[in-house]
């Protein structure tokens, strides 16, 4: 008997989802989006630790209710999972973050937008009035990042996400066999304004704003900036990019309003921890002053309920959504998010919890000798 495709049938976890994208892509964007760091052994690391995780179910309590909703910097959501800021997203389909903007509303879940978006950060906003939060680089200009906070400002985002742990772009090797050459009609949106593209032929603008817009990231970025970042903005400030107790105080010190715990999906330092290995060292530290979130390797329900039992206010996706995009549109980021959605919901189920509150989701659904 012959054996199906993954396109033969329809996906019934985010992970065959990849599959069919890589089905769709072309091989320079499936590696974009797939690739990590040098030897990728972070990247293998992030699911890897998750699947160490074993949980301790309870039994004999009524589960014929189980509520999902949660609230992440006291905006409402319907289950605790937001879309995680990724870069191109038209790289995956044509209507790019559009669609995701529209799927992310219709679940009332956050999405984040990326600074290298390949929609502004204006129609975004105009394509779903559901809950956005920015992800910002800070740059070697101020001008131009205090510009991007601006219009994130105006345009309805209620949060910037600071992304912290790119004072260099890693060493991504499938990028520099493909050298990071982008199609002309997917290009960082957000920086059209800032470029003078008109010496520039159509073809080529793709690589010359990938060449342009690496050396702009701030190798100077400290402690100041985020001080600096909070004076020019009303909107609450987290950072994403924490991997250590110490880094966790500090950014508690300097007035973060969450942490997103998080190695970049593997794609900046290669042999940088799991991301569910250093969350309980930041929730320690942290020591409820501040709401902590986590990304990387969730793949299934039981990932985002580990990550809650570890302290964890909310988890981001960040792949999975873009290979339901790639593979289907709206329709396969909506998918995505539904299929999570029920795994969670059939995981909270099985292991005797109603209800994502912290009081009832903790450290005691965790086998610590896993």
């Amino acid at each position: 008997m012959p054996v199906r495709k993954v396109a033969d049938v329809e996906p019934v976890n985010l992970i065959e989802y990849e599959e069919l994208a890589r089905q769709k892509l072309p091989q320079p964007a499936y590696d974009f989006i797939a690739g990590g760091a040098e030897d990728e052994v972070t990247l293998a690391a992030n699911r890897a630790a998750f699947q160490r995780i074993q949980l301790r179910p309870r039994v004999l309590i009524d589960v014929s209710n189980v509520d999902l909703s949660t609230t992440v910097l006291g905006q409402p959501v319907d289950f605790p999972v937001l879309l995680a800021p990724v870069a191109l997203q038209r790289l995956a389909h044509p209507d790019g973050e559009l669609a995701v903007a529209r799927a992310a509303k219709a679940a009332a879940i956050i999405q984040v937008l990326s600074t290298m978006s390949s929609c502004t950060i204006e129609e975004v906003a105009a394509a779903a009035d559901g809950p956005k939060w920015f992800q910002l680089y800070c740059y070697r200009d101020k001008e131009v990042t205090k510009r991007l906070v601006q219009r994130a400002g105006a345009s309805g985002y209620r949060a910037l996400c600071l992304t912290v742990d790119v004072p260099r772009l890693g060493n991504r090797e499938r990028d520099l066999r493909h050298q990071r050459i982008f199609p002309p009609d997917v290009i960082p949106r957000n920086f059209v304004h800032e470029v003078d593209l008109s010496a520039i032929s159509p073809g080529d603008q793709g690589a010359a704003i990938a060449a342009w817009a690496a050396p702009l990231l701030d190798p100077s970025l400290t402690w100041r900036d985020v001080d600096w970042l909070r004076s020019i903005t009303s909107m609450p400030v987290l950072l994403k990019g924490i991997l250590t107790a110490e880094d966790a105080r500090l950014a508690v010190e300097h007035g973060a309003a969450a942490i997103v715990v998080s190695n970049h999906g593997g794609r900046q330092l290669d042999g940088a921890p799991a991301t569910i290995e250093a969350l309980p060292e930041i929730v320690a530290a942290v020591q409820g002053r501040v709401e902590v979130l986590v990304d990387g390797g969730i793949r299934r329900g039981t990932d985002v309920l580990k990550a809650l039992a570890l302290g964890a206010q909310a988890v981001l996706i960040g792949r999975p959504y873009v290979w339901g995009l790639a593979a289907e549109g709206e329709a396969g980021v909506s998918r995505v998010i539904a299929l999570l959605r029920a795994e969670l919901e059939l995981a909270m189920a099985l292991v005797g919890c109603t209800s994502t509150s912290i009081a009832e989701i903790g450290p005691g659904l965790i086998r610590r000798d896993a």
